[in-house]
């Protein structure tokens, strides 16, 4: 760690005529402030302040390792060899600490990050001071893609929730490069407005009929006890939840709107199947699999798949069904096998095994209930203890009782 003495304020040069009474440290990211509290004798106690700045030596990797993990990020897919290379030139690489930020909303987008290692947080506050998660990124996942082409401010904030490694695009360093390479350029700019373009079309399964929506005219047969029927290839959900979405088109908004009940829906089918792989009622492999999917769930993933209506009848059935296929078609992937394939992971035989909808939706709703009641728990307490400290505050004030 390189360190660089920075005086702030120096009273006078402090000299054997003085001794040092106290000295203090404040860390602020990358600036210590040392408070050295001093004194000569016959005098009174004065301040000196210096700052220590901490620069970090650069991570270093090789440049082969970055090139070829770049390959494998959706963005860069098209990009031959040589252009891979010359893009690597501009990558550095940022290590966080946990709950460190990364970007905050309102600030100016400067970079791209991509994920090497370690889970970054993407949440929104609410006036109320409330976090609310939006998704998580892990690796080969990338944010802040649209900061390649402006400077427009972040509209959500992003925080490590675990040591992360990252790799940056500086959106300054990228354009001087374009200037030399205006072909890189262009594949990369494409791949961002896919991806972006992509994204708004999830955000708009938020108030229109994803059942209408296809991202392609891509498709893949599934059957139920009714016949077969297409569903959209790049959607996690089955044929159930398709005819769900036909059948309860009631008021139009999804179970989306509330991401608490979709965790609590995936911690309860993690639970059934850590319980059915223990009692040796599911392969391990599908277990963990069926596991792995839940877990990435819990964390904010997937949860535009989970498009049923949040009136319904049949008790619960659609959602839990709707959170079956996806939670299933997920594993699969895991596995290896195309979605859809539910030979080798099915959303009853095996997301679903051994439960009902009238244990698991109840379950799930109990959950989400007191996910949602926690915030409003601690607001009336603090409310409740500010009237505490106002009635001691006032308690030897005679009042005029009234009714």
């Amino acid at each position: 760690m390189i360190l660089q003495i920075i005086p702030i304020n120096n009273y006078v040069s402090i000299s054997n005529d003085y001794t040092v009474e106290s000295i203090l440290l404040k860390n602020l990211q990358n600036l210590i402030i040392l408070h050295i509290k001093y004194k000569r004798r016959g005098d009174t106690a004065k301040l000196r302040l210096t700052a220590v700045r901490t620069n970090k030596p650069e991570h270093t990797m090789d440049k082969t390792v970055i090139s070829n993990f770049l390959k494998d990020i959706e963005l860069f897919k098209e990009l031959d060899d040589e252009e891979l290379a010359y893009l690597t030139e501009i990558v550095k690489i940022r290590e966080y600490k946990t709950d460190e930020m990364v970007f905050s909303e309102n600030n100016p987008r400067k970079r791209i990050y991509i994920v090497y290692e370690g889970r970054i947080e993407l949440f929104k506050r609410s006036p109320t001071g409330q976090d609310k998660r939006l998704a998580s990124f892990s690796k080969l996942d990338f944010l802040g893609e649209g900061a390649l082409m402006d400077n427009y401010p972040h509209a959500t904030s992003a925080r490590v929730k675990e040591p992360t490694t990252v790799f940056t695009i500086d959106r300054e360093d990228f354009r001087e490069q374009s200037k030399a390479m205006p072909e890189l350029a262009y594949k990369v700019l494409s791949g961002a407005a896919r991806v972006i373009s992509r994204r708004i079309r999830q955000a708009s399964t938020q108030v229109a009929n994803v059942g209408q929506q296809y991202a392609s005219g891509r498709t893949r047969s599934e059957h139920d006890l009714l016949g077969d029927r297409d569903v959209p290839y790049e959607f996690y959900y089955g044929v159930q939840t398709l005819r769900a979405l036909e059948n309860f088109s009631i008021s139009g908004i999804s179970i989306s709107h509330y991401p608490a009940i979709i965790v609590a829906f995936a911690q309860v089918k993690e639970a059934a199947a850590c319980a059915n792989r223990d009692l040796g009622n599911l392969p391990q492999p599908i277990a963990e699999a069926i596991i792995k999917a839940c877990q990435e769930i819990k964390q904010g993933r997937f949860h535009t798949h989970f498009v049923v209506d949040m009136i319904q009848g049949g008790a619960g059935t659609s959602t839990n069904m709707n959170a079956n296929e996806v939670i299933a078609n997920r594993a699969l992937e895991i596995l290896g096998h195309e979605k859809g394939e539910y030979q080798y992971c099915h959303p009853n035989n095996h997301v679903n095994l051994s439960q009902s909808t009238n244990d698991a939706y109840p379950s799930a709703l109990k959950l989400a209930l007191k996910y949602t009641n926690r915030r409003l728990t601690q607001l009336v307490q603090e409310l409740v203890d500010a009237f505490s400290r106002k009635s001691e505050e006032f308690a030897h004030v005679i009042k005029m009782g009234r009714t």
